[in-house]
C-alpha cells in the first residue's frame, strides 16, 4: 500500500498518544522515539483526545477523509513534492469526490438526481401491480414512516424519551431506508429549522414561497453549503460510532434493501417497495413541512406559523400537529387532544407501558396555560 503522509487512528480512550517513523520505502513500521521538533519532517500516527469522535474525526479543512478509521493530512510545504505524494493526493481527491456525489442531503447532487427518477419510475406502477407487491409497500412504509416520525423525530431531535440503545438503533435504522438522509444529518437540519423557525435562515420556511419551503429547498446547494458551516448542533449523535458509520455507508442500506426485494418479488417489488413507498413518504413528510406553516389552526402564542392540520395527521402517524409541535417541541406527544390522532405517540406509550420507552416528557398545565394563544 502506498504511504500515507499522516495517519490518524483510535484505540481505546485510556491510550495515550504514541508515535512511530514511517520509513519513505513504506517497509515495515520501525518504533522509535519522536520530539515534537522531528514530527514537522515525519510521517506520524497519533491517537485523538478522549471525547473526541473515533469514527471519521477528519473534520479540520487540512485533514482528509480515506476510510471510515483513517485520515490523511498532507505533508507540510517544507517537504519536498515526490511523484508517489502527488499521486497519493489525486487518490485521495478521487475517494473524497466520490463519497460527495454519493451524498443524499437536501441541496447534494444525489437528490437532484434521485428525487425526479422517482417519480418517473412511479409511472411504472400501474403496469406491474400486485397485491402482496402492495402490502410489501404499505408495511415498509408503516416502518420507515415510525423512523422518521418516532426516531428521527422525536427521539433523536428532541429527546423526548429514551429508549435502550439496540432499541434506539433499531428505530433510526428504520428511518435511514425512508431515504430522507442519515441520523446526524436528518436531526441537525431539524434542530436548525426550530432554532431558527419562519426566519431567513429556516431551512424550508414558506417566506420564501410554498413551492421552496415544499421540494425547493431540496434543490438549494448554496443554503446547503451556508448551513455545513454553521457550528455543529448534533455533538450527541457524532460521538456514537453507529450514526458514524450510517452517515459513511449510507447509500449501501438502501442498495441493500433494493437486492433483497428484487431477490423476493422481482421489479414490481422494487417500484412499489422501494420507489412509490419513498417517493409517497417524502412528500407526505415535506406537506408536513410547508402546509403545516401555512394552512392550519393556531392553539399556541408559539411565536412562528406553525399550524395544526388534521388532513396529515393519518399519514404522518401525528406529526401534523405542528403548532402544538413547536409550542412544546420537548413532547413526545403531539395529538395532546384525545380526537387528535397521533398513532406515533401510542406506539411511545405502548413502549412506555412495557418499560422500554422512559423519561417519557409532555408538557405539563402550567406550561400550556403559558403558551396559550387567543389565535383560533
Amino acid at each position: 500500500m502506498a504511504c500515507l503522509s499522516s495517519l490518524s487512528l483510535w484505540p481505546s480512550p485510556a491510550a495515550k498518544p504514541f508515535f512511530f517513523s514511517l520509513p519513505q520505502s513504506c517497509s515495515p513500521l520501525l518504533r522509535e522515539k519522536q520530539t515534537p521538533t522531528s514530527l514537522q519532517s515525519s510521517p506520524l500516527i497519533y491517537t485523538t483526545k478522549l471525547g473526541q469522535n473515533r469514527f471519521f474525526n477528519c473534520k479540520e479543512e487540512k485533514y482528509k477523509r480515506l476510510s471510515p478509521i483513517v485520515c490523511i493530512r498532507p505533508a507540510s510545504d517544507d517537504r519536498e513534492d515526490t511523484p508517489q505524494a502527488a499521486k497519493n493526493q489525486k487518490r485521495v481527491e478521487f475517494w473524497t469526490r466520490m463519497a460527495k456525489s454519493l451524498e443524499v442531503a437536501p441541496g447534494s447532487q444525489m437528490v437532484k438526481v434521485m428525487f425526479p427518477l422517482a417519480h418517473c419510475l412511479c409511472l411504472f406502477a400501474p403496469f406491474c401491480f400486485t397485491w402482496d407487491a402492495f402490502v410489501v409497500a404499505f408495511g415498509l412504509y408503516i416502518v420507515t414512516m415510525l423512523g422518521i416520525s418516532l426516531s428521527y423525530h422525536r427521539n433523536l431531535s428532541h429527546r423526548s424519551f429514551k429508549l435502550p440503545k439496540w432499541l434506539e438503533y433499531f428505530f433510526a435504522y428504520c428511518g435511514v431506508h425512508a431515504l430522507q438522509g442519515d441520523p446526524i444529518g436528518w436531526v441537525s437540519n431539524h434542530r436548525y429549522h426550530h432554532q431558527y423557525a419562519d426566519t431567513t435562515k429556516d431551512l424550508h420556511s414558506p417566506i420564501e414561497g410554498f413551492w421552496y419551503s415544499y421540494v425547493g429547498w431540496l434543490y438549494d446547494t448554496k443554503a446547503a453549503i451556508e448551513r455545513s458551516e454553521r457550528p455543529t448542533n448534533v455533538g450527541d449523535l457524532e460521538n456514537q460510532f453507529f450514526y458514524n458509520f450510517i452517515r459513511n455507508t449510507y447509500i449501501i442500506h438502501h442498495t441493500i434493501l433494493t437486492t433483497l426485494l428484487y431477490a423476493i418479488g422481482g421489479f414490481p417489488y422494487i417500484v412499489w417497495g422501494m420507489v412509490v413507498r419513498i417517493v409517497f413518504l417524502s412528500h407526505v413528510t415535506y406537506l408536513v413541512n410547508s402546509v403545516c406553516h401555512l394552512w392550519g389552526n393556531q392553539a399556541w402564542n408559539t411565536g412562528d406559523q406553525s399550524r395544526n392540520n388534521w388532513l396529515l395527521a393519518l399519514p404522518s402517524l401525528g406529526d401534523s400537529w405542528h403548532n402544538n409541535h413547536h409550542a412544546f417541541e420537548y413532547s413526545a406527544r403531539h395529538g395532546l387532544e384525545w380526537w387528535q390522532l397521533d398513532i406515533t405517540w401510542y406506539v411511545v406509550r405502548a413502549l412506555q407501558v412495557f418499560g422500554l420507552a422512559t423519561d417519557v416528557k409532555l408538557p405539563t398545565h402550567a406550561q400550556k396555560r403559558k403558551m396559550t394563544s387567543t389565535t383560533t
